[in-house]
C-alpha cells in the first residue's frame, strides 16, 4: 500500500470509489467528501412521529401545570418564612439573617444558596432587585427546613405542623419529577394539585371566599384565564359535572340563586326540597324560570327528542308543583319566586350569587336531539376579568347569560 506524506504525517489515500476523490489530484492532497444534505442526516431512528409528539406535548402540559402550583406554593412559603423569621434575626444579623436562621444544621445548603446568588449577580441573572437576597435562592425543601427548625415561631399562626409537613411531603414527589423533566402521571398531578390547594389554604393564601369554597380557584385559571373569557370548567355531560361538583357544592350556601330552563332538573332533582327550604330560610333569594308546560315550545321540544306527546310537559308541571310546595313552606314566600316563559328555550343556566364578584354559573345549550342530561356543560366564574393594557374591557360569558336571564325574567309570568 502506498502512503503519501502531508505535513510530515503519513495519510492513507482517499477511497477510489468515494465521491469527491480523484486520481488526478496533486500529490499529498487529502480528499474531502461533499457535505451531506441536511435532511439526509436525520434518519428514521432520530425522527419523531405523531405519537411521539403527542406524548411529549402531554408531558409538557402536565409538567407546566404542576410547575405553576409548585411555584405558587414556593412563593407563598417564602413570604411566610420572611414574615415570621425576619423580624427575629434581621435586627441582629442584617442582610445575613437567613444564614443566621439556618444555623449550623443548615450551613451547607444555605452557603450553597449564597454561592448561587453571587454567581447570578456576576452573570446578570438577577433581573428583579427584589430577588437579590438569599431567601429567593432557597428551594422548597430548604424553606420547609427553616419552618420546621423554628416551629415555635410559626405555631401561633398554624394549627397543626403535621398537616403542613404531610402536604409538603406529597409535593416533593412532583417537585423531583418536574425538576428532572420526567413523565408525570395524571394521578401524581392530581395529588400535587390537591396538596398545593390544601397547603395554600393552610398558609392563608386568601381563598376563604364563598366562590373559592364552592369552586376553588385553579392556579392555571388565574394565570391564563384571560384566554378563555370566564370559562373555568367544561364537562361533556351533566353526570360528569355532578361527579366533580355535587349539587350541594354548587347551591349550598348561596345567597342568591337564579335559574332558567325547561324543567330545571339539575336543581329540582338533585337538591332536595327540605334543603331548598333551609337555604331560603337562611336568607337566599331564589328566582326560578321554567318553560310554560302548556306552550307550543314544549311540544316542539318533545318532537325534537322523540318523546311521546305530553311527556315533557308533564315532567315540567311536576317540577313546578314541587317548587310550589317548597315555597308554601317558607315564612317569606316572596323570597322564592317562580315564573314561566313562552319563548323557544335556547339554554338552561343556574346563576349562583350572580349579582356579586364571587358568582358561579352552570350553563348548557339545548341541542336538537340531545337531552339536557347529555348536553355539554360550561362552568363560569363571575367577577370582572383582569384586562391587559392593550385590550378592551369586555364582559365575559357570565355577564352575557346573566343579562339574558334578566331579559327573560322581565317578559315572563308569575306562577301563583
Amino acid at each position: 500500500m502506498r502512503w503519501v506524506s502531508s505535513g510530515g504525517r503519513e495519510l492513507p489515500p482517499g477511497d477510489e470509489g468515494h465521491e469527491g476523490s480523484s486520481a488526478d489530484g496533486p500529490p499529498g492532497a487529502v480528499s474531502l467528501a461533499r457535505p451531506m444534505e441536511m435532511g439526509s442526516q436525520i434518519g428514521p431512528e432520530l425522527d419523531w412521529g405523531a405519537d411521539a409528539w403527542r406524548e411529549v406535548r402531554t408531558r409538557a402540559q402536565r409538567a407546566g401545570r404542576a410547575y405553576i402550583w409548585l411555584n405558587l406554593v414556593e412563593q407563598r412559603l417564602r413570604a411566610v418564612v420572611a414574615a415570621v423569621l425576619r423580624p427575629i434575626y434581621e435586627p441582629v444579623h442584617a442582610d445575613d439573617w437567613v444564614v443566621a436562621a439556618a444555623g449550623p444544621a443548615g450551613q451547607e445548603w444555605v452557603q450553597r444558596a449564597v454561592a448561587v446568588r453571587e454567581v447570578s449577580r456576576r452573570k446578570g441573572y438577577l433581573l428583579d432587585p427584589a430577588d437579590d437576597n438569599v431567601l429567593s435562592f432557597l428551594t422548597l425543601p430548604q424553606l420547609r427546613e427553616l419552618m420546621v427548625q423554628h416551629w415555635p415561631c410559626f405555631e401561633p399562626y398554624f394549627d397543626d405542623r403535621r398537616d403542613v409537613e404531610l402536604a409538603l411531603d406529597e409535593l416533593e414527589v412532583t417537585r423531583n419529577v418536574v425538576s428532572r423533566n420526567r413523565a408525570l402521571s395524571t394521578a401524581v398531578l392530581a395529588q400535587a394539585e390537591r396538596a398545593s390547594a390544601k397547603l395554600l389554604d393552610i398558609l392563608g393564601a386568601g381563598t376563604d371566599t364563598p366562590s373559592a369554597r364552592r369552586l376553588p380557584v385553579d392556579a392555571v385559571e388565574s394565570l391564563v384565564g384571560d384566554r378563555y373569557a370566564d370559562v373555568v370548567g367544561v364537562h361533556s355531560d351533566r353526570v360528569r359535572l355532578l361527579r366533580q361538583f355535587p349539587a350541594e357544592d354548587l347551591f349550598g350556601g348561596a345567597r342568591r340563586l337564579d335559574a332558567i330552563g325547561i324543567g330545571l332538573n339539575l336543581l329540582v332533582q338533585n337538591f332536595s326540597g327540605r334543603r331548598l327550604v333551609r337555604l331560603a330560610e337562611s336568607g337566599c333569594r331564589v328566582r326560578l324560570l321554567f318553560l310554560n308546560p302548556a306552550s307550543s315550545a314544549v311540544k316542539r321540544r318533545e318532537r325534537e327528542l322523540g318523546l311521546k306527546r305530553g311527556e315533557l310537559s308533564r315532567s315540567v308541571e311536576m317540577n313546578i308543583l314541587h317548587m310550589r310546595r317548597v315555597r308554601a313552606r317558607l315564612r317569606d314566600p316572596g323570597a322564592f319566586e317562580i315564573q314561566v316563559f313562552d319563548e323557544t328555550p335556547r339554554f338552561t343556566a343556574y346563576l349562583v350569587d350572580g349579582d356579586g364578584a364571587d358568582g358561579i354559573a352552570v350553563v348548557q345549550s339545548y341541542l336538537r336531539r340531545t337531552r339536557g342530561m347529555e348536553a355539554p356543560v360550561l362552568v363560569l366564574r363571575g367577577g370582572r376579568r383582569v384586562v391587559k393594557a392593550d385590550e378592551t374591557d369586555e364582559n365575559g360569558l357570565f355577564e352575557t347569560y346573566r343579562e339574558e336571564f334578566e331579559l327573560a325574567w322581565a317578559d315572563s309570568r308569575p306562577v301563583s
